[in-house]
């Protein structure tokens, strides 16, 4: 019945195409609607990869709208949760007339939090800049005015900007019942809305955040649904890594210190030396981070517990801190029911105080305090992370599988989707990350006709990505590119140190050539405002790394040639993948062809993606790295690209420009 009912509404009759102007019946968007639907009936898990244009969205939007099901929508990014919010479940339920009630819930941290805003207010020493002042004028006018109280709503002020911090709650600082504010609180309404909704809209890092939770026993973030659809899922195995780890930075470190005396002198002054008390947790962190300066001369600035270059000094230094912060805790609990400020303090210092312990075991003999918490079974990396400021311990586990894969109810559906989910039509790495044996997997092409819209080209001659001139003759081979093509570039690179470079040497290329092109690079600006430039630019040409891969979505000519560096290798000192490795080595597997050719065949992938993102789409792929065609591995890698033409000659990548250009309008006479 649900299939019959799906091709009616995908139809070229239908209600999508009557309501929604420029749609087009698409066979794979049915089929893909069709599975899911399909899923939703046998309580099953379905990996789904459907190709740009395929119609992803609706496809699972339409079956979720008719299933009468509790539904949950996870997203990559925030931003693609406002999209699928506020844009394409409206048109939908329009285009449906079904009365579906939708509810978009985020973090904590998106919300303006009245207690903490009132608090800044009443504070002057802690706002930093004339600047913010004036920030926390509009903050205080837009938590007046606004019915939702999300930060992503007030766009005057960049998201990046520190003073949200402090107008925004954590869970330790958070007052909960005792909130003077309680009966306002946007996080609170958000949830009710969310428990109240039929379909959920979320991202995956609270997603993550919830799963890590109920590790610990709190259930009470997400709402329980009979459907979870997670959206762009290819990001799921890395942002499950960074959330079921543990983190603690000299940043979080210092702040209490500073929270530690400034809330014990306004609400216990009596009690005990509160200065003296904070001065001990900030005294032990600044130490912590002189016993690491020896990692400044450590490639990465990162090293693992097993190879600090001073474990012993940085262990007695970890232990002195560890000491500071019991103090602490036990002067904050003994006072905690004097104001919940202090109590807020108290609960902040332990949960601190806990990752921090969690981190240093099992000690250096191998003994582990928590033998009986579940999660010390599973094998985990420790690390050190150092910076000219700051210091960070990191522990994150070796593998996701087993947590993630139990978080799902039997009777519950599980729909993961996304461009570039498989290796070829492999799904088995993405697969041995989540832990998901059992799933389904179907895969569907992209509705494009890449052969003609595309052209990939690996440039014959360029030096190995290792050789000292290889920026130098990428940018050589790329500038007339870039002068040739009639809309904008974008140079998708695999560091920042290769982004500072490469817009160098194209900068210097534009006024050696003539060439006048706005040149955009990550780090001047916020993405969000690079992109916004990129897009009305027209040529511009804009040079990036990692957050530039992927959810970028830049149709028309505004977009004509991709340019990659190299081939997105993970990085050597990337310690979580040095341990992966070397378990898949001392397993007997081969950690390269295992681990790291899929990944990288991925992230190649989704930068690829980048190009063609319409019917009318078209341009040049440029990727610099010659091993793509040289080396064994290099086929599992192009093969996974879409069918672009392909060519070695950049002769050919200028002759494909120069068909696609309009000819020169000669005026009458």
């Amino acid at each position: 019945m649900l299939s019959q009912e799906l091709t009616e509404i995908f139809s070229e009759q239908g209600p999508i195409a009557l309501k929604v102007e420029g749609y087009r019946p698409r066979q794979a968007q049915l089929e893909l609607a069709q599975a899911i639907g399909q899923a939703l009936h046998d309580h099953a898990t379905l990996i789904a990869e459907a190709g740009t244009g395929t119609g992803k969205t609706w496809a699972y939007l339409v079956p979720a709208f008719l299933s009468n099901a509790k539904v949950l929508v996870s997203t990559g990014t925030r931003t693609l949760q406002d999209q699928l919010f506020r844009r394409d479940l409206p048109r939908l339920r329009e285009a449906l007339a079904l009365p579906i009630n939708v509810a978009l819930l985020k973090g904590r941290g998106n919300y303006v939090c009245h207690y903490h805003l009132q608090r800044l207010s009443g504070d002057d020493r802690a706002l930093k800049s004339r600047a913010e002042v004036g920030q926390l004028r509009q903050i205080q006018v837009f938590a007046q005015k606004s019915r939702t109280g999300d930060r992503a709503e007030l766009a005057e002020i960049p998201e990046e900007a520190d003073i949200w911090s402090r107008v925004t709650s954590t869970r330790e600082n958070c007052l909960g019942q005792e909130c003077p504010h309680v009966r306002d609180c946007f996080v609170l309404k958000a949830r009710r809305q969310a428990q109240e909704a039929d379909l959920v809209v979320v991202n995956h890092a609270l997603f993550m955040a919830d799963l890590a939770l109920r590790e610990e026993g709190i259930t009470d973030l997400l709402p329980s649904v009979d459907m979870v659809v997670f959206d762009e899922a290819h990001q799921l195995p890395d942002i499950a890594t960074r959330f079921l780890g543990v983190s603690v930075s000299s940043h979080q470190l210092l702040d209490l210190a500073r929270t530690i005396e400034a809330t014990g002198l306004a609400h216990a002054r009596e009690a005990t030396n509160w200065s003296e008390a904070g001065k001990a947790v900030e005294q032990g962190a600044r130490a912590l981070r002189l016993a690491a300066a020896p990692l400044d001369r450590v490639p990465g600035r990162k090293a693992t517990f097993d190879a600090l270059p001073n474990a012993e000094e940085f262990d007695a230094e970890l232990g002195k801190l560890l000491q500071a912060m019991d103090t602490a805790c036990g002067l904050l609990q003994a006072v905690s029911d004097k104001h919940p400020d202090l109590a807020a303090a108290a609960n902040t210092c332990l949960e601190l105080r806990a990752r921090l312990f969690q981190w240093s075991q099992p000690d250096r003999q191998g003994h582990n305090a928590l033998q009986a918490d579940p999660s010390a079974d599973e094998p985990a990396v420790r690390w050190v992370e150092a910076g000219t400021h700051y210091l960070r311990l990191h522990s994150a586990p070796l593998s996701v599988a087993r947590i993630f894969s139990r978080y799902r109810r039997p009777d519950q559906t599980w729909i993961m989707t996304s461009a570039t989910l498989s290796v070829h039509g492999d799904f088995g790495h993405f697969q041995r990350q989540l832990g998901l044996w059992d799933a389904q997997t179907l895969r569907w092409e992209s509705p494009f006709d890449y052969s003609t819209q595309g052209l990939l080209l690996v440039p014959q001659g360029l030096p190995l990505p290792s050789h000292p001139n290889f920026n130098q003759k990428f940018v050589d081979v790329l500038a007339p590119l870039i002068e040739a093509t009639p809309g904008g570039t974008l140079v998708l690179c695999t560091t920042l140190r290769a982004v500072d470079r490469i817009a160098e040497l194209l900068e210097e290329r534009f006024e050696e050539r003539g060439i006048e092109r706005l040149l955009l690079k990550q780090g001047d600006s916020s993405r969000r405002a690079l992109l916004e430039r990129f897009r009305t630019g027209g040529d511009a040409v804009l040079v990036g790394s990692a957050s530039f891969w992927e959810g970028i979505d830049v149709p028309g000519d505004a977009l004509t040639l991709v340019a990659i560096d190299k081939l997105p290798f993970a990085p050597p000192d990337d310690p979580v993948l040095e341990a992966r490795l070397n378990q898949c080595r001392n397993n007997g597997g081969n950690p390269f062809m295992e681990y790291q050719v899929p990944e990288a065949a991925i992230a190649l992938k989704q930068g690829a993606g980048r190009l063609i993102r319409s019917e009318t789409d078209w341009g040049v792929l440029m990727v610099g790295d010659t091993r793509i065609v040289d080396k064994p591995y290099g086929r599992l890698l192009w093969r996974g690209l879409p069918p672009f033409a392909r060519t070695r000659d950049p002769a050919q990548a200028l002759a494909f420009y120069a068909a696609r250009k309009p000819a020169p309008t000669i005026p009458l006479l």
